[in-house]
């Protein structure tokens, strides 16, 4: 029995009816960990000894014949910009080298207190900026199924392990894509969940707005026990709702027969990669197999979306940010003036993509400029919300493509920064409306230059707090399909 390729079920069944214990388990993952993350980077920090004594509790529990949570036990690999207490934590950034939270993210302590095992932190772009992996200040991460490819971003470490089986399952958070991007790039299933449905406490914030936070796992599935344990209202984070969350068995296994699918065409136009429509198209067709009713609709201002995030999320994030300046937070450069501190420790603290967004946002906001961009970009934000409400009137969920194309190269893209922030085109509206929406592998196609044949990913976006509805489409899809299941060869 490999170990290190079960479902969160089948660890589960395991675990209880005593075929592993929890201590093998965490030291078969640690065991993987420490043969695969030279080569791929996907921990910056392994918590080998406090997993291994989270494992000995789990075991002592399960020893007793206690009923415990289906997660107990069970080791999860944590993004690095949860904050987690006596744990090392940097957002991929320079300028938090070194710090250790006193404090835990509600989210991730939700899991702990399931019994759920720290693996460690995983490697992500600073501050959650990038969609790529490549703008980590402690190392690119690459993708297990080319490792001359990225992995997506900005959890890009998150989908990585998952891919490579250095995790039963990963957290991650997503503001524009940053879930379910990588989730295709790695083919893993992903979610970015509606938001206030999970706290946000204790998560380093990127863009208060849309920031979301998610999770990784091989199947849809292993996603519903997770969320089931992390959602839910938080004393400590207003934008959380009280809205209940149906358990896992209540509705993975009801059928899709009868249920509406909305296809957009302005997903569907110019720009997509050939390869990358067959296959989501051939998923669609997979979808009417299983009864569902497919029609097409039309949402205008999903183009604009792009254009509205590159205004509200670099103007949050340069807001969020101006708290790093070497006396509040983060690291200080070693100066005898307080200008100079000011400009030399955001100067070396900070990389060049999260100076281009503060530039962007400051100006975004600055004098003279905040009614032409600011304002205008969440007038038209209401737009784009508008349109998936009267889309919602007549489907039950959209399908539409994750990304444009298949994972590309290193360096490919960032010599041009708005070539790369085109890969957010079909993810960044979801965000905007505050809607669910969740990544499931549906096949495999060439890049356009050539070469091995890799992952591509099918979204499938939910009505606000309807995220049974995606998951059991998800869940009914790869039970009658395999593409979850394949591994990359490491």
């Amino acid at each position: 029995m490999q170990l290190t390729s079960l479902t969160l079920p089948a660890i589960a069944a395991g675990l209880r009816e005593k075929q592993f214990c929890s201590v093998e388990l965490t030291q078969a993952y640690l065991d993987r960990i420490a043969q695969l993350n030279g080569a791929l980077g996907t921990y910056l920090h392994v918590a080998a000894a406090t997993a291994l004594e989270q494992a000995r509790v789990a075991d002592k529990h399960f020893s007793q014949g206690e009923t415990l949570s289906p997660l107990a036990g069970i080791p999860v690999g944590v993004k690095d910009i949860f904050c987690i207490r006596g744990v090392p934590t940097t957002a991929g950034s320079k300028i938090l080298e070194g710090y250790v939270p006193p404090y835990t993210a509600t989210a991730y302590q939700r899991l702990a207190d399931a019994g759920a095992v720290l693996l460690g932190k995983l490697n992500m772009d600073e501050f959650a900026s990038g969609s790529s992996g490549e703008n980590s200040a402690y190392g690119t991460v690459k993708n297990p199924w080319d490792l001359g490819r990225v992995p997506g971003g900005t959890s890009g470490g998150s989908a990585a392990a998952m891919a490579a089986d250095l995790a039963a399952y990963t957290l991650g958070t997503d503001t524009g894509g940053s879930i379910r991007q990588p989730a295709s790039f790695c083919s893993v299933t992903g979610l970015k969940p509606s938001y206030g449905r999970v706290s946000r406490y204790g998560v380093i914030a990127m863009a208060s707005s849309l920031d979301q936070v998610g999770a990784f796992a091989h199947t849809a599935a292993d996603i519903a026990l997770v969320l089931s344990a992390m959602a839910g209202v938080d004393r400590f984070d207003a934008t959380t709702v009280d809205r209940p969350l149906p358990a896992p068995a209540e509705y993975l296994e009801q059928p899709v027969a009868g249920l509406r699918v909305g296809v957009p065409k302005e997903y569907f136009a110019d720009g997509l990669d050939a390869g990358v429509r067959a296959q989501v198209q051939q998923a669609i067709g997979k979808l009417e197999e299983l009864g569902a009713k497919i029609t097409e609709v039309s949402l205008p201002m999903s183009p604009y979306g792009l254009a509205v995030y590159y205004v509200l999320m670099p103007s949050e994030l340069s807001t969020n940010l101006a708290r790093y300046d070497g006396i509040r937070y983060g690291k200080p450069a070693k100066t005898n003036d307080l200008v100079s501190q000011y400009l030399q420790t955001r100067g070396q603290g900070f990389g060049p993509e999260i100076r281009r967004r503060i530039m962007l946002g400051t100006h975004a906001l600055s004098s003279g400029y905040y009614d032409a961009y600011y304002l205008q970009a969440q007038k038209v934000r209401t737009l784009v919300k508008q349109d998936f409400e009267r889309v919602f009137e007549h489907v039950d969920c959209v399908v539409t493509p994750v990304a444009p194309s298949v994972a590309f190269r290193f360096g490919e893209k960032t010599v041009d920064p708005l070539t790369m922030y085109l890969e957010d085109v079909y993810t960044v509206p979801v965000n905007i409306a505050g809607l669910p929406g969740i990544s499931v592998p549906c096949g495999f196609a060439r890049p356009a230059e050539g070469g091995s044949e890799l992952p591509v990913g099918m979204q499938l976006i939910g009505k606000q707090f309807d995220e049974p509805t995606i998951l059991r489409l998800a869940h009914q899809y790869q039970q009658a399909t395999d593409w979850h299941t394949r591994r990359p060869q490491l």
